[in-house]
């Protein structure tokens, strides 16, 4: 057997490669430094250039109880900024601090002034003595100098204006279905809830079962003590199946022991504006 000699395989070296960091453009970057550099020193000359001193104040707005002249102070008052610096939600703060002011929108106005829209508060109830509630049933104005005594009358605890605002507008939307309406509405330490109606009789609806109390009392009592309101004095729905009915007398309230039983429901009379 003849043996060949392998032939040595001719194993070319590769090139090794060099890695390198890729250059870094100083120019480049240079120029864009001084781009942008150049870019906000312009719009900061340019921002102190319109940053004039605020000169007018335009007010507007329907206005009761806020003179557009409270307005204006209550904008310039501690306003040291300019027309491009002024913040405007610092001075929407301060205007919506006045008592009867609700709501304000601020907006500038070129060159040097400042629009101010004012949405007035309005007073939709009595809050004890002297407070205000509005339509959403916040109080807005804990010490009234001057109360709308045409406003129904609400009270309760402190914390409790919404609670008694919504429980008001509820009974007052049912009662004038049946031909009454509402003066005052009370809700005292313990819970307990009182109406007070138009024609001066008061309604005691207790803790529980409120507008069930209430719905008897629309249904059944009202037929039954309807045409003889100056007669009585209140009228009792604490009771389970009937109510009691407190008649005034030359000396006091005389009140009956006993539960007047409902009458069968009747439909509320009708009534036009």
């Amino acid at each position: 057997m003849n043996v060949l000699p392998l032939k040595k395989r001719n194993r070319r070296k590769l090139p090794q490669r060099e890695w390198r960091l890729p250059g870094i453009n100083w120019r480049r970057i240079a120029a864009l430094l001084a781009f942008f550099g150049l870019a906000a020193a312009l719009a900061y000359g340019l921002m102190l250039a319109l940053d004039q001193p605020i000169r007018v104040v335009s007010v507007e707005g329907k206005f009761q109880r806020v003179s557009p002249v409270q307005i204006e102070q209550a904008v310039t008052s501690g306003l040291h900024e300019g027309f491009m610096s002024a913040d405007l939600e610092k001075v929407r703060r301060r205007v919506e601090e006045l008592p009867w002011v609700d709501r304000a929108r601020i907006q500038r106005r070129w060159p040097d002034g400042l629009r101010v829209e004012i949405t007035e508060q309005v007073a939709a109830a009595r809050w004890g003595e002297a407070g205000l509630l509005n339509t959403r049933g916040e109080l807005f104005l804990p010490n009234a100098r001057h109360v709308p005594p045409e406003l129904p009358r609400l009270t309760g605890p402190e914390g409790t204006e919404w609670q008694v605002a919504q429980r008001y507008l509820a009974a007052q939307g049912r009662l004038i279905e049946a031909g009454l309406r509402l003066a005052a509405l009370d809700l005292d330490a313990r819970g307990a809830w009182q109406l007070e109606l138009s024609n001066g009789i008061s309604v005691r609806l207790g803790r529980r079962q409120v507008d069930d109390r209430l719905d008897r009392f629309i249904q059944a009592a009202v037929p039954t003590i309807g045409g003889r309101a100056e007669d009585i004095a209140y009228v009792d729905m604490r009771y389970s199946n009937g109510f009691a009915v407190g008649w005034k007398r030359a000396g006091g309230v005389a009140r009956t022991d006993e539960p007047a039983k409902p009458k069968p429901a009747t439909p509320p009379p009708h009534f036009t504006a």
